[in-house]
């Protein structure tokens, strides 16, 4: 998963430079907007949900959020830090 990560990602860098590249250079705003526009939507499309599930993959959603149970715990460890 890392590694079709990493190439979607190379991809999706050049692609978007190549977008760039036709659109500054060969004066071709057509084509380098339309390139520019797939590899954005491409990359909200298929490379995010990707990315997210593998960044989250084995993680408790409960130990983000801020729950009653977790801003006392937070307080009790910022009140330990005072201490010392």
């Amino acid at each position: 998963m890392k590694f079709i990560l990493r190439f979607l990602f190379l991809l999706i860098l050049i692609s978007l430079s190549t977008g760039f590249y036709f659109k500054n250079f060969l004066n071709s705003d057509i084509n380098g907007e339309k390139i520019i526009g797939t590899t954005v939507l491409f990359a909200v499309v298929f490379f995010l949900p990707l990315f997210l599930y593998y960044r989250w993959k084995g993680k408790d959603l409960k130990d983000y959020t801020l729950t009653k149970e977790n801003f006392n715990r937070i307080k009790s460890i910022k009140k330990k830090k005072k201490v010392k």
